[in-house]
């Protein structure tokens, strides 16, 4: 049975948007199966919560189930309907959210659902509306994933790559089959990114945190740090602080500009787990001749 998507998210029903957002994303790192390799349960908590924080995490979705017409799994509750309801019935595109549609006029998109493309006027297919839910990889990079249809078909699915949440792909022809000689519907794929544990995108830009070690500030070095296409060695400057950021050039995503973004790495020294006499020594010593106030610098 699904669960209530509050408690599988472990907020109250008063909670607001970011601290849900919050909420999940510190469940998706937890949870991530990159993070958990063949552990089943792990996966399936994964599972329940992005399942639970597509309704509660979509203002739309998250209004309707407050007021009992979606259930927690999404689907509509039975309503008593009246004739004006009938009336105005659109048939797959009562499903049909204004997010993500930006790329094409809403008015032009309306009547064209019906009388694009047939001749004379004739109507065509209508659309069909589908959610595909990807791995922020797949998003970066692009790459192929697939859809099972209500008849029980799976149709492929071409990820661009730089593919952003909530955009919509639409692909022609396939929707359903249009009066006689009419043309199909198209078939509009909505986008929904899953967050990664390690990255974040902001814009076509890639941010990161990388940790190293007090030798590695101090002294300077070369490390091995993950980005979208694979791990690199990047530098690190003598003397580095946490917080500094290293920026790797078009190593970021390759959105609609010419150019690629950038892979943006925010250094966090970690101190040894144990500090030893010989560490604490010689830190000792240094002071004594070297003390300065990191706060006034």
């Amino acid at each position: 049975m699904t669960k209530d998507p509050y408690a599988v998210l472990g907020v109250a029903k008063t909670a607001t948007a970011d601290e849900i957002k919050s909420a999940y994303r510190k469940l998706v790192k937890k949870l991530h199966p990159d993070l958990h390799p063949g552990d089943k349960k792990a996966a399936d908590r994964f599972k329940e919560v992005a399942s639970a924080y597509d309704i509660v995490g979509d203002a739309d979705k998250r209004a309707k189930f407050d007021k009992g017409e979606i259930d927690e799994a999404g689907q509509e509750r039975p309503q008593q309907r009246y004739y004006r309801d009938y009336a105005d019935q659109g048939g797959a595109r009562q499903y049909q959210s204004a997010r993500g549609f930006s790329d094409f006029d809403q008015f032009s998109d309306l009547f064209g659902d019906f009388f694009a493309g047939g001749a004379g006027g004739q109507p065509r297919g209508q659309n069909v509306h589908y959610r595909l839910e990807i791995d922020f990889l797949t998003a970066a990079t692009g790459g192929q994933q697939r859809i099972t249809l209500p008849d029980g078909k799976q149709l492929g699915v071409t990820i661009p790559e730089g593919v952003t949440d909530g955009q919509t792909l639409r692909l022609k022809g396939l929707g359903q089959s249009g009066p006689a000689n009419a043309p199909a519907g198209d078939a509009l794929i909505e986008i929904h990114v899953r967050p990664h544990p390690l990255f974040e995108r902001k814009g076509d830009d890639i941010v990161s945190e990388l940790a190293i070690g007090l030798d590695e500030a101090i002294l300077g070095g070369k490390v091995e740090a993950p980005t979208v296409s694979g791990r690199v060695m990047v530098a690190i400057p003598k003397g580095a602080s946490s917080g500094q950021t290293l920026r790797l050039k078009g190593k970021g995503i390759k959105g609609k500009g010419a150019a690629a973004g950038d892979h943006l790495i925010r250094l966090k020294i970690v101190m040894p787990k144990m500090i030893d006499d010989e560490l604490a020594t010689f830190i000792q010593t240094w002071r004594e001749k070297h003390a300065y106030d990191p706060r006034s610098l």
